[in-house]
């Protein structure tokens, strides 16, 4: 019998996988190849769209960060984690199912359904993250989290190619049942982890069982007035705050930016998505090794002065190829400096708060999801207003308000990257160890 027959570990990190492998479903149809540029240009149209899809990402996000941190606390102390993560999968699910009802000019209907979709999918992967060292070790757990991360690119690839047939075939009429198809994927994609994952204690290594709620939000209280303690965690945290803004604000216009400078269509924003995927499959895997060979932080660092370069090259891409050479690039080090950057904080968090320490990071991504998306919206919106008001065209005017947009993107990750490298080079072998007993 081989010796991965053997692995106990094998199928619960394979229903590990199997998760991202669904939620990316959600992440390349509704945030970057589909729905976004449906709900500006379809449902809403203009720069007004751009406006109102990030007040509508911005919206999900400062929810996702007011409970982050709660129910990562309350999930760390009775052991839920799994039982939450399905909790807010199924909502996600849900009303990204219900997204198909979205048509022209339901401006309401399609940000609520939108934000509510988005709520459970960022509130899962506070869960499914801190999981990560259920299914791993101190000395993999950058290839477990590069592995998940890029089979999650190839069920990205796979959702877009489902919906790009029937879009092809027959047209940009049938971009509703796309929605429909992404949430029976990411629904199909979750029953792996609901049957083979096991979540496992990372101090005794045995199944545990349920505690009190009241303890878990004593033990949030304790652990906000001890803070302090977790120098390394706060600094990287600060980081990651600011150059998570530039990440997400790329992820959450990457099809705005494509539709509005190279005039792309349906079609060609999936198969650029695509493109990205396949790069950012590769990227997540190599900066996954860079990761357990190097540290966490030098893969990281890497993959940001990559992104970055790629950014700047924006401002110079004059063709549609241009463009997807761009992104090529930058899916590559955009999913690399993701895979990673959930590695950091097992690895600067004591090991029994995990899930509370991945919930203060979300409090720092969602408030980048807010901030990012809003100064992006902003920025193009009245910089656009500003262009016309002495005398541009519409098209002018709106290009020049977007490359504005983007040059905040550059600026966020730039910054974000001078702070990372305040932040201590943790490695398996010199590791972090607090005392959680103070």
């Amino acid at each position: 019998m081989s010796k991965k027959a053997n692995d106990p570990t094998r199928r619960p990190r394979w229903s590990w996988y199997f998760y991202d492998f669904g939620n990316s479903a959600y992440a390349s149809v509704i945030l970057l190849a589909v729905y976004s540029a449906y709900f500006k240009n379809a449902v809403v149209g203009g720069a007004e769209g751009t406006r109102l899809w990030g007040l509508s990402v911005g919206i999900a996000a400062v929810i996702v960060a007011i409970i982050s941190p709660i129910l990562g606390t309350i999930a760390d102390y009775s052991k839920a984690k799994k039982a939450f993560l399905l909790a807010f999968t199924g909502v996600s699910i849900v009303f990204t199912a219900l997204l198909f009802f979205v048509r022209q000019g339901d401006v309401f209907t399609g940000m609520l359904f939108f934000i509510l979709a988005e709520i459970g999918y960022r509130g899962a992967q506070v869960f499914y993250d801190a999981l990560l060292t259920s299914v791993s070790t101190p000395e993999n757990i950058g290839t477990v989290s590069g592995k998940g991360w890029a089979i999650g690119m190839l069920g990205g690839i796979a959702a877009l190619l489902l919906v790009l047939v029937p879009i092809q075939l027959i047209g940009n009429s049938v971009i509703p049942y796309a929605f429909l198809i992404t949430a029976a994927f990411y629904l199909l994609s979750s029953i792996p982890t609901l049957l083979w994952l096991k979540e496992i204690d990372e101090e005794s290594g045995e199944k545990p069982e349920v505690g009190n709620i009241r303890i878990a939000f004593s033990r949030l209280a304790h652990t906000f007035r001890s803070i302090k303690s977790y120098k390394e965690f706060i600094k990287y945290t600060v980081a990651f705050l600011i150059y998570n803004d530039g990440i997400m604000m790329l992820m959450d216009f990457a099809a705005i930016i494509g539709a509005t400078l190279f005039g792309m269509t349906q079609i060609q924003l999936i198969l650029f998505v695509i493109v990205i995927q396949i790069s950012g499959a590769a990227g997540a895997l190599i900066f996954g090794k860079i990761a357990d060979k190097l540290s966490s932080k030098d893969s990281v660092l890497i993959s940001l002065v990559i992104l970055i370069a790629c950014i700047a090259a924006l401002f110079f891409a004059n063709s549609l190829m241009l463009f997807f050479v761009v992104g090529f690039f930058a899916g590559f080090s955009l999913s690399g400096a993701q895979a990673v950057s959930r590695t950091m904080v097992s690895q600067l968090a004591p090991a029994n708060k995990t899930t509370e320490f991945y919930g203060f990071l979300s409090v720092a991504g969602r408030t980048s999801t807010f901030i990012g998306p809003l100064v992006f919206g902003t920025l193009s919106y009245r910089m656009n207003n500003w262009y016309l008001n002495r005398g541009f065209s519409t098209t002018i005017s709106e290009h020049y308000g977007l490359y504005w947009a983007i040059g905040s993107i550059l600026l966020f990750l730039i910054v974000g990257l001078l702070l990372l490298l305040l932040v201590r080079r943790v490695t398996a072998k010199d590791p972090i160890r607090y005392d959680t007993t103070k």
